[in-house]
């Protein structure tokens, strides 16, 4: 589940509506954790589990599901950063 939000987090911070965003590592990762903290927990301990939590969030009304969470964590994140801008 990580590896899916870490990427949607890195897609949607080069696209050109988050340019204004800050893009520094803890942001990043602060973004990440709390759309983690927001989404059910998928547990994979086999390939075949793996496969099956990649296959359902591959499917596009759960990747929109996905990155309404992460666009929210992404403004929650750049109105309250946890460094000076």
């Amino acid at each position: 589940m990580e590896e899916i939000v870490e990427v949607l987090v890195d897609t949607l911070l080069a696209g050109p509506e988050y340019q204004t965003f800050c893009k520094c590592k803890k942001c990043r990762n602060d973004v990440v954790a709390l759309s983690l903290n927001n989404i059910p927990p998928q547990y994979a301990t086999t390939q075949q589990n793996r496969e099956r939590v990649y296959e359902l969030y591959s499917k596009p009304d759960m990747r929109k599901w996905l990155n309404k969470r992460i666009i929210s964590a992404l403004h929650v994140v750049n109105k309250y950063p946890k460094h000076n801008i």
